[in-house]
């Protein structure tokens, strides 16, 4: 059983950064692939940037393509979501979700991620 636990949310202004943390609690963590997703209100919940375990393969939302950065600290059971060049289209409750270990699902696929937090809200004004 993985516990996931968001922080680093906020109101900030547009052009702005904010750094979210994800910190797991449990077994096999560092066997997971972990994604950020978040949702708008009145949106479907959307992938914004994953990162697998094993080789790393990191992806991105070509919304965020270019502005966000995905990295994990397996030593400290986290991930981390960098976000610059913030836009009031990025407002909305940000989740960290991973995988079982070893899981072999598409970064993609919200059906890959067996454990969700309970997301932090981030807001960007403009």
């Amino acid at each position: 059983q993985v516990q996931l636990v968001e922080s680093g949310g906020g109101l900030v202004q547009a052009g702005g950064s904010l750094r979210l943390s994800c910190a797991a609690s449990g077994r096999g963590f560092s066997s997971s692939t972990v994604g950020w997703f978040r949702q708008a209100p009145g949106k479907e919940r959307e992938i914004v940037a994953g990162i697998k375990w094993g080789d790393t393969t990191i992806d991105y939302a070509n919304s965020v393509r270019g502005r966000f950065s995905i990295s994990r600290d397996n030593a400290k059971n986290t991930v981390h979501l960098q976000m610059n060049g913030l836009n009031p289209e990025d407002t909305a409750v940000y989740y960290c979700a991973a995988s079982s270990p070893l899981s072999l699902g598409s970064i993609h696929y919200a059906g890959t991620y067996q454990y969700w937090g309970q997301g932090t809200q981030v807001t960007v004004s403009s």
